[in-house]
């Protein structure tokens, strides 16, 4: 199974609830930090990392020898990384999104491809303190000034492992980052704080998880019993609400010290496991509705 953790905004904790939630499951484990512009997850679970890899994508290359100006490689490009003027062609490197397209349509095969780096993954295995055993772990991390994540997230992605549990920690918000980092989840859990703009964002958030026909269901973090604003949504959307998180000064103080809160609070463990559990019987009830 995959399970996303997502949210429609940042600083509800939403790398605090993949963390946690992580640490306290024994299963074959894997974690992917698919926030790739700003990864931090590695700074609350105990990383020995491996390995590195560089992430390219393809660009193109004008061969001015052979470019006679005619413009169709800018009329076709719908992100006008290419501009044709009288006497060159200007190539901006962070507005082109790898299509090909302009290889395809330059009738004098003036245009070739090449190899342009964005980012790196790295490989590294998490310990868990709770079971001492160590679970493999994934991050990305794209190169400063790029505009376009989602094809690193894409090759991250790549390295889930269907046999284990994976859990994603998406960026935050609903751009195309966080959807290509749920696409494909078993179950997306939302995490939300109970104000008006807390609650402005999920609904924009389950608005996108809908769309994808991703099973979904609420975290509230930082609550204070009494959610009602958040609650009331609940209920209307029939979304399930699958725990609550309280508005505790230890909890943030051990994530201020980049401590689990699981690890010095240890009847936490079993809300966590709760809610995998309650999220392995909504998934099997949506199967089976389908079949």
């Amino acid at each position: 199974m995959t399970i996303s953790v997502s949210s429609g905004k940042g600083g509800t904790g939403k790398t605090t609830v993949a963390v946690n939630l992580f640490l306290s499951l024994e299963e074959k484990l894997q974690f992917f930090d698919c926030d790739v512009e700003e990864p931090n997850a590695s700074l609350f679970l105990k990383i020995r990392f491996l390995s590195s890899f560089k992430f390219n994508i393809p660009v193109p290359e004008i061969n001015e020898a052979k470019c006679d100006l005619c413009g169709k490689c800018a009329e076709f490009c719908a992100y006008h990384a290419l501009a044709v003027l009288k006497d060159k062609v200007i190539f901006f490197p962070q507005l082109c999104h790898s299509c090909g397209g302009c290889l395809l349509v330059c009738p004098n095969n003036a245009i070739k491809e090449k190899e342009r780096p964005i980012g790196i993954m790295d490989r590294g295995m998490a310990f868990s303190p709770i079971y001492k055993r160590e679970f493999e772990f994934w991050q990305g991390i794209l190169n400063v000034t790029e505009a376009i994540a989602p094809p690193l997230i894409r090759a991250l992605k790549k390295n889930i492992d269907r046999d284990k549990l994976c859990i994603i920690d998406s960026p935050p918000g609903t751009s195309c980052s966080m959807i290509e980092s749920i696409k494909g989840s078993d179950f997306c859990i939302l995490v939300t704080e109970p104000t008006p703009f807390g609650i402005y964002d999920l609904e924009m958030a389950l608005k996108v998880i809908r769309t994808l026909k991703i099973p979904a269901g609420l975290i509230i973090n930082r609550s204070e019993s009494k959610d009602e604003l958040i609650e009331d949504f609940s209920r209307k959307e029939n979304l399930p609400i699958l725990g609550k998180i309280p508005l505790d000064r230890n909890i943030a103080i051990l994530y201020s010290e980049g401590i689990p809160f699981v690890l010095e609070m240890p009847e936490y463990k079993n809300f966590f496991k709760n809610i995998y559990q309650n999220i392995k019987e909504i998934v099997r009830n949506e199967k089976n509705s389908y079949s």
